[in-house]
């Protein structure tokens, strides 16, 4: 069900809009084949249906096929029914029963339908791609008032998906579902005034809808409340329940919880210092491919904190994490080449990791760099390129590099002018 797209990833609340143009009556129930697929395949921001209504992910697909498919022989032209059945095809993973039913309903305006086989169409699940055409569904489930439709009309605008990128849109529609409560929405509205996104930046109504998420149980809001938490974005620090909230997430497998919580653990943030269990969720949250978690826990194996010491461990880590663009560990990788550390030693590694940080403007590897042409490892020594590589390390503030440069220019002579990538 990869296609349902809810999130972007962490008062004082404007009014509305106006992205509601107008909702559909509430429909007359047929009769009682009707009534049961609606009570296993409708979705609680469906007008009529909210009582009973519910996620896709929520839905008893046997129970829900079963009764839809006796539903759709005595209601054919029911474009709700074929909208519903799709539904429970889509979330049993049947697409390719899927699909055919969804383009029938949305081209009977049913709002599932519409919302659905739009993300469909937008990520490519199960269907070719085809952005414009998803995002011209999604506006059409939007303007009915359709939660879900709204929200994903949301994403496309926020990251230009179908439609030219457009914050302002982004947060308009975000609003438009959170204000009917659909906590995923919510969420990322908090995000939107997080970051200033297409809504003055404003920490405490960001804070106000991630609160209303999480007491939905969103996860994403609990990652997002949690680190503004953690940070004192608009308000005093509290590590306390930010690692209640990190836990909270992290308990329904939250890659984002697990590795937040963990460092929380491994430094003893808000929290008894535990850095066995905080290599067991960065191990967990590495497992689901997250490269920062991987970066982290490659630290953990290099040191021998919480886990038993082992450099070749460390480096695998590293170079799964610097392929997931995590420039840290591009940095730590280089290093591990450079002295022969779970390896032996191969200046030719060396350079090509540190490089890759060094041209993503990572100041730790343009030090390193500076460091790696000052010394002559593995490339002639060249004190110029030395000094240009820690002048841009220095023009990021990078405290090494001010000193290696300064150094440099004195006449002074080589020193360990390299570092780890924390």
């Amino acid at each position: 069900m990869k296609a349902i797209r809810t999130s972007r990833r962490a008062v004082l609340v404007l009014a509305s809009a106006g992205a509601v143009l107008a909702l559909p009556a509430a429909p007359v129930l047929a009769g009682p084949a009707f009534d049961a697929c609606a009570a296993e395949a409708s979705s609680q921001y469906e007008v009529g249906f909210e009582s009973i209504g519910r996620e896709t992910w929520d839905i008893d697909t046997s129970a829900a096929i079963k009764a839809c498919s006796e539903a759709l022989k005595e209601e054919p032209d029911s474009a709700q029914v074929k909208g519903w059945l799709a539904r429970a095809y889509f979330a049993d993973g049947d697409t390719e029963k899927a699909v055919p039913l969804f383009q029938e309903a949305a081209e009977g305006g049913h709002v599932i339908a519409l919302a659905i086989y739009g993300d469909m169409l937008t990520t490519g699940d199960g269907v070719e791609t085809d952005m414009e055409r998803g995002a011209q569904l999604l506006l059409e489930g939007a303007e009915a008032g359709f939660a879900l439709a709204q929200n994903s009309m949301g994403l496309s605008y926020d990251f230009g998906e179908g439609v030219e990128q457009d914050y302002d849109e982004a947060a308009r529609w975000y609003r438009a579902a959170a204000e009917q409560g659909m906590a995923k929405a919510q969420s990322n509205l908090g995000l939107m005034y997080q970051e200033g996104l297409g809504v003055p930046r404003d920490y405490v109504a960001a804070a106000a809808w991630f609160e209303k998420a999480v007491a939905q149980g969103d996860v994403s809001a609990q990652v997002n409340l949690g680190k503004v938490l953690q940070d004192g974005l608009g308000q005093d620090v509290d590590m306390g329940r930010a690692v209640e909230l990190y836990r909270l997430a992290a308990d329904q497998g939250d890659m984002y919880g697990q590795n937040n919580l963990a460092f929380l653990l491994e430094n003893g943030e808000g929290v008894e210092q535990d850095v066995a269990e905080a290599a067991e969720l960065y191990q967990l949250a590495a497992d689901q491919g997250m490269a920062l978690a991987k970066h982290n826990l490659a630290l953990l194996y290099e040191d021998g904190r919480g886990v038993k010491q082992n450099y070749a461990k460390a480096l695998q880590l590293y170079e799964e994490a610097a392929e997931g663009g995590e420039m840290r560990a591009a940095v730590n990788l280089g290093l591990l080449y450079m002295d022969g550390l779970g390896t032996e030693v191969d200046y030719a590694e060396a350079l090509k990791w540190t490089q890759i940080a060094a041209d993503k403007a990572q100041p730790i590897g343009l030090n390193n760099m500076g460091h790696i042409y000052e010394n002559g490892l593995g490339v002639d020594v060249d004190l110029d390129r030395a000094k240009s590589y820690y002048q841009q390390s220095a023009d990021l503030g990078y405290q090494l590099a001010v000193d290696n440069l300064a150094r440099l220019n004195s006449g002074g002579s080589s020193g360990s002018g390299k570092t780890k990538s924390k």
